[in-house]
């Protein structure tokens, strides 16, 4: 039995691109087609096959190019194929071919229904001009396409639950994969020189938190964490979001320290070093907390979305409704109380061979 894997756009860096890597790997004779390739060294030359939209402008430019994409996903080059294995997180399982076969089998496997128009209010760009135009007729199409899958998996029940929302169809639930040995395994030897020197320069005991400077990861919260538990900050990333994280941290010079730019060695190693990690945003799954509590450190998390699923409040690490100081100092106090041996196993729960075998049970094949 032969099949191909659909995928919305191949970025350079992304959780669900890292999904497509290893579905890659469980059938490596599937085709990829994607709406476009931006980082062509990921996969081996040839198999990914790139939609006409590629060779526009409209590549660069997502919100405009939304429109198109439902059209350019129902004309697909033919293929062979028995079945086609979906990775969507917008319009990826509107996907058909040209002369597609009689009962051609389609899996749906869900990062989010599309955010844009399904949940605007957690993702700006649903607030655009031309995403509020379309919103309505769009939903219709992406509800009756929906009803296409043979089956449709869920990365979270968080995910689960849109889904049956968005498109009244029920799914299955199946974690997307972790590294967890990378994280399980020391980094030391890998850090420089330089990396050694900041980290000696770090506190002995402190709250981190690590993303993309972006608001929606809300690292105001991480900060306000450490200052409810009388603890310093370590913040770690870069992005736009630097500038106003700084003004916030000024409020009390010398609590908050800024690791920018961290190497993935680097990443390992304050997840070790810090007391607790503390994860503010609402996310479909979060695969970070599971990278944290690889390492042994428990994790603070918000209680809603799918981080509230990998992390078991008092066991490895705490859950919080409301990130208030008094409920911060809670949360920060039972995750502390965390074993190291129970985060580690509670990660290796999420590892990519736990994905593996489930795909493959979900598929079939």
């Amino acid at each position: 039995m032969s099949g191909v894997i659909v995928h919305e756009w191949l970025a350079t860096n992304g959780g669900s691109e890292n999904v497509v890597e290893v579905l890659a790997s469980i059938y490596p004779d599937a085709p990829i087609v994607s709406l476009w390739e931006d980082l062509p060294s990921r996969f081996r030359s040839g198999r990914v096959t790139e939609t006409w939209l590629s060779k526009t402008p409209l590549r660069h430019h997502k919100a405009l190019a939304l429109p198109l994409m439902p059209l350019v996903w129902r004309d697909l080059p033919r293929i062979e194929a028995d079945w086609v294995l979906c990775s969507s997180h917008l319009f990826a399982h509107h996907a058909r071919f040209r002369k597609q076969p009689e009962g051609m089998r389609k899996f749906v496997y869900v990062h989010t229904p599309a955010r844009y128009i399904w949940t605007p209010e957690l993702d700006g760009r649903g607030n655009g001009i031309v995403a509020r135009a379309l919103s309505r007729p769009l939903k219709a199409l992406d509800r009756g396409r929906a009803q296409e899958a043979t089956s449709i998996a869920a990365n979270s029940m968080f995910i689960q639950k849109r889904i049956s929302e968005a498109w009244g169809r029920d799914s299955t639930v199946i974690y997307p994969p972790v590294n967890v040995a990378d994280f399980a395994a020391d980094p030391s030897e890998l850090l420089t020189d330089e990396e050694h020197e900041v980290l000696k320069a770090l506190p002995t005991t402190f709250i981190l938190g690590a993303s993309r400077f972006v608001p929606y990861k809300r690292l105001e919260d991480a900060i306000a964490a450490g200052w409810a538990a009388d603890l310093p900050v370590v913040l770690a990333g870069a992005g736009p979001d630097e500038q106003r994280l700084r003004a916030v941290a000024g409020r009390r010079p010398g609590t908050v320290t800024f690791v920018a730019r961290p190497s993935s060695a680097m990443l390992n190693e304050l997840f070790r070093r810090a007391l607790v990690y503390v994860f503010p945003p609402v996310e479909d799954f979060g695969i970070m907390p599971v990278e944290v509590m690889a390492t042994g450190t428990p994790v603070v998390a918000n209680a809603i979305g799918g981080a509230a699923e990998s992390v078991l409040h008092g066991v490895t690490g705490a859950l919080v409704q409301s990130f208030d100081s008094t409920s911060l100092k809670e949360a920060v106090e039972i995750a502390a109380s965390a074993k190291a041996q129970d985060c580690i196993e509670r990660a290796w729960q999420f590892d990519v061979g736990v994905f593996e075998d489930r795909i493959r049970e979900w598929v079939g094949e």
